[in-house]
């Protein structure tokens, strides 16, 4: 998966390749980085690298393009990351437009929950689907309010970045 990151003012080119296990390949300017990675629990991440573990907290957050927290040790972060491969912004995709929205995945990983039906009436801001990428799970919610009209992939899919996972008119 390819990502922009912004730290400082500054982007960053990154890529990360899972292998087996918690091995996690990420690759920052050209800079290769051999990980293992977990989450022990929500928001909270270790990676080790060359027998150093660090701990990283996350604070969650629900758009697209807008800065994330993190805190490495005493170090406080904001990190925007954006998905080079999204035509647009998920979070505002359903602010601006009448017809239908996609609700696409920005990660690869594994379906583990439709929580709503073709057809149902949602609100913006309900959730969807639960996709689980990188041992986290994440609840994809509705940009707009309207009507489930397709819902793409069945629980226990696997689903690449990018897919699109639902439809809502």
């Amino acid at each position: 998966m390819k990502l922009t990151a912004e730290l400082n003012h500054k982007k960053y080119e990154v890529e990360m390749t899972r292998g087996a296990g918690s091995s996690l390949t990420a690759a920052v300017d050209g800079r290769v980085y051999q990980l293992e990675a977990s989450e022990p629990e929500p928001n909270v991440y270790l990676l080790k690298h060359e027998n150093k573990i660090y701990q990283i907290f996350v604070s969650p957050n629900e758009k697209s393009g807008e800065p994330f927290a993190a805190s490495v040790g005493n170090h406080n972060f904001e990190i925007k990351i954006f998905d080079p491969k999204s035509l647009r912004d998920v979070g505002d995709a359903g602010e601006h437009a009448d017809g239908a929205s996609e609700i696409k995945t920005a990660m690869p990983g594994k379906l583990v929950r439709i929580l709503v039906e073709k057809g149902a009436e949602i609100k913006k801001g309900d959730g969807v689907l639960i996709v689980e990428a990188m041992k986290m799970q994440n609840e994809m919610k509705a940009p707009k309010d309207g009507i489930v009209a397709e819902i793409r992939f069945s629980e226990g899919a696997t689903v690449n970045a990018g897919d699109v996972l639902a439809i809502i008119e």
